[in-house]
């Protein structure tokens, strides 16, 4: 017979009766360090605002140290790698020196479990530097972002990390907001098909996943970071909950992490609606939810609803958060608080359990288990060469090509003029939570970004297609500094040109420290710094221009598009960047990326997105503000040409409860190689609340040889049809609907009308979220 000690152990038992046997062993200080964390940051961190890799970290210091912390048992490990520079080699030993620390710590030798962010990939010293989220959505591609994903995955655990800090699934509501870049997009459905295929391909490398920021964090007023946030039941429901809720039921997701930014008065971190009603009861999430950084700490000294720490911790928990983060400050006296009767011990287990599931589904309480670096063996490659090709081909399918006057691909010009700040700079390809600009550039000299890249212009240079075309460089301005003595050089070196390429954009960075990323909202939506000016001085000289734009956020291209021979808008596209820009320019690579943002034609740019209704739509005589975008959602051009034909729909009635498929044919017209990004739309001709005039129902890249076509085929429940109506439900309402299929969300050529006859139905919880697409000969 097993002792009680050898039961949770026990790999043959169900998990569920492992943690109740540890459980019920636990003392209160055993079951509260679990719920626990412990990062070791620099000292210069603790005390200096601009070193911040986390909101106010400088304000949050003087805790225990790590070994009073862990004396009971820890629940995460903090950072270990994406904190200060170490080498994959140094920084596997430190992170299982750590986790030996703690399972010698407590009775028990539970270990911690690690986590490290992953949103552009595994934030350490290194290792391969992917795209930023917005331009996983610029590609409409699922299966390369699982396949991304899965590669993330692969080299976090094979370095004894657990828990990956990623995706984002924050619908964009403002562009001003400064963390554009690590969302997938402005549409529901986009980031949660591409957020699905993240989470199923960082899960299956045995990393968990962790959704954030739930929830409504993206739609702040004036798109200021942590401000509040005014949004109705209604659009939370149809516009921000649906990438979260299918991530949960579809992909299993195992952690989810709660919004800074209080909703209508009710701040996330302590709403019981939110991290238990929606998530856990109407959901059924069933892994962990652990809070943003100091979120906890936040109750009582942001939003002042708690009057100590303590309070906040109880607030929290009560409401279904289960660990602290990055630090236990609030959660460091809840023991006491079941002593003192303020907290039910079943509160306490509850989170704990959770906890401890998650441990044992990471094989963390396996009777076998040491820290990883004793048996992963000495592959410590973070940046081999499978991650960078797929970080090529991520950079290639997210570039989109927005305008194209004859001008490209380049045709070897004798004398080409590359200008701008983007140019020379490859930290402008990686986004704000690459280790490059998160962590590295507050440590190492500018011109050492920690992996290897190559800039645009070095790309260029290194051409065949250019191998006759003499280059000349000038800089022009830089992306924040208001000198602008350089745009004479640009000027006379693009006066001398036969065609000149401007690249502009962002520099991301933290709370301030650059033009782009956590905390780097804007005003407006000018280019930043004096990059209008240049860009404006180039145009005036009347040399053929194409403009390259290497941002986060979209811009207001208004006052330059109809003067540019050409515009390319690249977001964030990683360490192959540089390459992939080139290629595109020289028409090695066939552009396929669509905007998962709109480019604003204005720079107040009436921030917003494609899902507005009529009233937010252009009308005229009722206002003399145009809000129309200069390129709206799902836009993107090729250097092959493409026709949607032979629209048919399978019935034009179905029931409240069908479905109805909506096909056409996709042809490559042009001459070369290419691929379309095939978009679904639907409009509710009539209903009872104010609805969007289209949204994206569905969509397929469909990769095509010169003069090829094929079909696809969309399958449409009448769930995708669903709204939240006036009574608070979710519902799918009789009446005519039109299924259109286009290139983007107002080109939009083949269209088809259906019916949903019957009785008004009321949707229950775990409706169809997808639309099935087939494509076929």
């Amino acid at each position: 017979m097993k002792t009680a000690e050898q039961t949770w152990r026990n790999t043959e038992l169900p998990t569920h009766q492992r943690v109740a046997d540890l459980l019920a062993q636990m003392t209160l200080e055993e079951k509260a360090g679990q719920l626990g964390s412990f990062w070791i940051r620099p000292a210069e961190e603790q005390h200096d605002g601009e070193n911040n890799v986390a909101p106010m970290a400088d304000t949050f210091g003087g805790g225990p140290n790590f070994e009073t912390a862990i004396k009971n048992g820890l629940g995460h490990i903090t950072r270990a790698f994406g904190t200060i520079p170490l080498d994959p080699v140094q920084g596997r030993a430190k992170l299982a020196e750590l986790q030996e620390q703690v399972i010698a710590s407590n009775r028990f030798g539970i270990p911690a479990i690690a986590h490290e962010e992953c949103l552009t990939g595994f934030t350490t010293l290194g290792a391969t530097c992917y795209p930023a989220s917005i331009a996983w959505g610029a590609s409409f591609n699922p299966e390369l972002v699982h396949s991304m994903a899965a590669h993330i995955g692969a080299d976090m655990k094979k370095m004894g990390v657990h828990q990956g800090l990623s995706p984002v699934l924050d619908v964009v509501r403002d562009y001003r907001w400064g963390r554009v870049e690590e969302t997938i997009g402005e549409d529901p459905h986009l980031v949660g098909e591409l957020a699905l295929a993240y989470v199923k391909g960082l899960q299956g490398s045995g990393v968990s996943a962790t959704l954030k920021h739930f929830a409504g964090y993206a739609a702040s007023q004036g798109g200021r970071n942590h401000a509040p946030v005014s949004l109705g039941q209604r659009a939370l429901e149809d516009a921000v909950f649906p990438p979260f809720e299918r991530a949960v039921r579809e992909g299993k997701v195992q952690s989810v992490m709660n919004s800074y930014a209080e909703i209508d008065g009710e701040a996330p971190a302590a709403s019981r609606r939110l991290l238990t009603e929606v998530l856990r009861e109407r959901w059924g999430f069933t892994g962990t939810v652990v809070a943003d950084y100091w979120s906890v700490s936040f109750l009582h000294s942001m939003h002042e609803i708690a009057g100590s720490e303590d309070s906040a911790g109880l607030l929290a928990l009560k409401a279904g958060m289960d660990v602290e983060l990055p630090e236990t400050i609030a959660f460091s006296n809840l023991a006491e608080a079941v002593r003192t009767g303020h907290l039910e011990e079943a509160i306490l287990d509850q989170a704990v359990s959770r906890v401890l599931t998650q441990k044992v589904e990471a094989g963390l309480l396996d009777p076998d288990y040491i820290p990883e670096h004793h048996w992963q063996g000495d592959d410590v490659d973070l940046d081999s060469e499978q991650n960078r090709q797929l970080a090529r081909t991520m950079a290639e399918e997210s570039i989109i090509l927005l305008r194209n006057e004859q001008i490209l691909p380049l045709k070897n010009p004798a004398r080409l003029a590359v200008i701008g700040p983007s140019a020379t700079q490859p930290r402008t390809h990686l986004g704000c939570y690459s280790f490059t600009n998160h962590v590295y550039s507050r440590f190492a000299e500018q011109e050492n970004y920690g992996v290897e890249m190559t800039s645009i212009l070095q790309a260029l240079r290194d051409s065949p297609a250019l191998a006759g075309s003499q280059i000349e460089y000038a800089r022009g301005v830089d992306f924040t500094d208001l000198d602008d003595k350089g745009i004479e050089q640009a000027v006379e070196v693009a006066r001398n040109a036969e065609i000149a390429v401007v690249t502009v954009g962002d520099l991301a960075g933290l709370f301030g420290r650059g033009t782009s990323g956590e905390g780097c909202d804007v005003v407006d939506l000018k280019l930043p710094g004096r990059q209008s000016e240049l860009v404006e001085a180039v145009l005036d000289t009347g040399t053929p221009t194409i403009l390259v734009l290497v941002t986060g956020r979209p811009y207001a291209l208004g006052e330059f598009a109809d003067r540019a021979a050409g515009i390319v808008q690249c977001f964030m596209p990683g360490v192959e960047g540089g390459p992939a820009i080139a290629g595109v320019l020289t028409g090695e690579v066939t552009p396929s990326g669509k905007l998962p943002v709109q480019i604003p034609d204005h720079r107040g740019g009436q921030p917003g997105t494609y899902l507005v209704p009529k009233l937010g739509w252009h009308s005229d005589g009722i206002s003399n503000l145009d809000p129309r975008p200069l390129y709206p959602f799902g836009y993107g051009l090729s250097y092959t040409s493409f026709e949607i034909s032979s629209l048919q729909i399978s019935s034009t009635q179905i029931s409240a409860d069908g479905a109805v498929e909506v096909s056409a044919r996709v042809t490559n017209t042009g001459s070369r190689h290419g691929a379309e990004a095939v978009q679904l739309y639907l409009c509710d001709e009539v209903s009872q609340v104010v609805r969007p005039r289209r949204w994206l129902a569905g969509f397929a890249k469909v990769s095509l040889d010169a003069g090829e076509s094929k079909s696809v085929t969309f399958s449409v429940h009448a769930d995708r049809t669903s709204f939240t109506g006036l009574a608070g439900t979710r519902i799918v309402e009789p009446g005519k609907f039109t299924a259109v299929i286009g290139s983007s969300s107002e080109d939009l050529g083949q269209s088809a009308t259906f019916e949903i006859v019957g009785q008004l139905r009321e949707v229950g919880e775990g409706r169809v979220m997808d639309t099935p697409v087939i494509i076929g000969k």
